[in-house]
């Protein structure tokens, strides 16, 4: 039986047993039509007492709710007034608990220096924090519901909003009006968040001051670098006039030739450090426009092998495929990323290993793949790898001699491309090793040799 219908015959059953009872007793003394007159009666009582109930009940609902304003029942009444109470009383505690958490989230999120915008589902603005305000320049009390594009109209937010990629991030640059009549550049980074239904959560984050000690610590290292090529420069050339130039009686001692070389050795480490880094400044300069033509990479890829083999001096077993494909880019920058990815498998793999070198276009992206059988990299390496100047084991680079900078200048290098870079590799394994494969877009591939005027020589 159903809860309610159960509830409806407990409260019933005592109406109709006095009815038909009070209705036995004046069917006995008087007639039917008595009896008849006295069951009506008695029921209609009945149901004025349960109307009158639910009179008590409405005109308490729409009260204080107070407990000491809780009508008087017994029975049926009594338990559902008494359940009542108890729901609108838990459902209190709720109310002050959710209340209670929303106050804390948002004292929270307004104590945050980060801006925070809270959007609907058609971005309209829901809240936002005191660093929100100042960072766009909005007002919460004027602009709420509000659709956020119309008070930030940057075409690049605009187009990262309506693409609503989380997993990426925006810089945006913008001028800053100052309440004093000023103004100052800033640089924002924008993120996404989703919750709820269908809303989004905008974060900004001021990293004005970061850019700006970055800019400073790549000018330092710009001009210190441009200082420091010129005295190399004069030191190389006057050692290679002493290693020329015969002492009196025609030969050197043979602790003179091995301090000879070895100055040699670190000068010209000293020379790759410096153009490694003049190279990177040029790279991380935002005023330098990325100058492009087509190239050959079939041809590049093929002389920068030479080079290694060269370089290997036939230490390594280098095999290269290369299929016939072009690329829109700067031929300088690839032809450095090229050259950094081979000469590091040389580097770092042991005398005896295998280097192979492969170029091919897999659904129209070009893909260049250079895998080694070293001793490879372990994992917890592997995200750090394209940091400046991080070395997985600093003395086996130290004597390998490597500047620390290639991979930071591939990254580079591919982030001005469109290309992105996928790292593999095993350790402790009979087929140990590592793979780096660099993978450019659609949209700088090409398959079928263009215009001859058009190739990179």
């Amino acid at each position: 039986m159903k809860p309610a219908t159960k509830l409806f015959l407990t409260a019933l059953w005592p109406l109709l047993l006095l009815a038909t009872v009070c209705g036995t007793i004046a069917g006995l003394i008087g007639s039917w039509a008595s009896t008849f007159l006295v069951t009506t009666i008695i029921i209609l009582l009945g149901f004025a007492y349960h109307a009158w109930k639910l009179s008590q009940i409405h005109v308490w609902l729409d009260s204080d709710l107070r407990a000491a304003d809780l009508p008087d029942a017994f029975g049926t009444w009594g338990d559902v007034l008494s359940n009542l109470y108890r729901i609108i009383r838990q459902n209190r505690v709720d109310q002050q608990t959710l209340s209670s958490s929303l106050t804390r989230f948002q004292e929270a999120a307004t104590a945050l220096p980060d801006g925070a915008v809270m959007l609907d589902n058609e971005n309209n603005i829901v809240w936002c924090n005191p660093a929100a305000e100042q960072h766009w320049h909005i007002s919460l009390v004027r602009d709420r519901m509000q659709t956020i594009t119309y008070i930030i109209r940057m075409p690049e937010f605009i187009a990262f909003l309506a693409a609503r990629n989380l997993a990426e991030s925006l810089t945006l640059k913008y001028t800053h009006l100052i309440d004093a009549g000023g103004s100052r550049e800033i640089s924002l980074s924008v993120q996404l968040v989703a919750f709820g239904d269908e809303q989004t959560l905008l974060l900004s984050r001021d990293i004005s001051e970061r850019e700006r000690l970055e800019r400073m610590r790549s000018d330092f290292v710009a001009n210190v670098s441009h200082e420091l090529r010129t005295p190399l420069t004069v030191m190389a050339g006057f050692l290679e006039t002493m290693h020329q130039t015969d002492i009196a009686g025609g030969t050197k001692p043979e602790l003179l030739k091995r301090s000879l070389n070895h100055m040699s050795q670190q000068t010209e480490r000293m020379q790759r450090l410096v153009d490694d880094l003049l190279a990177l400044s040029r790279l991380e300069d935002a005023h330098n426009k990325l100058a492009e033509s087509i190239i050959d990479m079939q041809g590049l890829v093929q002389a920068s092998v030479n080079d290694a083999k060269v370089m290997s001096a036939g230490r390594h077993q280098v095999t290269v495929n290369a299929e016939p494909s072009w690329l829109l880019g700067n031929r300088d920058e690839i032809s450095s990323l090229v050259s950094n990815l081979v000469s590091n498998a040389i580097r770092y793999t042991a005398d005896g290993g295998h280097v192979d070198v492969s170029l091919r276009v897999q659904q129209a992206e070009l893909h260049f793949t250079v895998r080694d059988n070293g001793e490879g990299i372990a994992p917890e390496h592997l995200p750090r790898l394209t940091e400046r100047f991080y070395r997985v084991d600093r003395g086996r680079s130290r004597v390998a001699g490597g500047t620390g900078l290639g991979l930071a200048i591939v990254k580079h290098v591919l982030m001005r491309h469109g290309g992105r870079l996928d790292i593999e590799s095993t350790q402790g394994t009979q087929h140990h090793g590592s793979t780096f494969r660099v993978i450019f877009p659609v949209g700088r591939t090409m398959v079928s040799q263009p215009k001859p005027q058009a190739v990179a020589a």
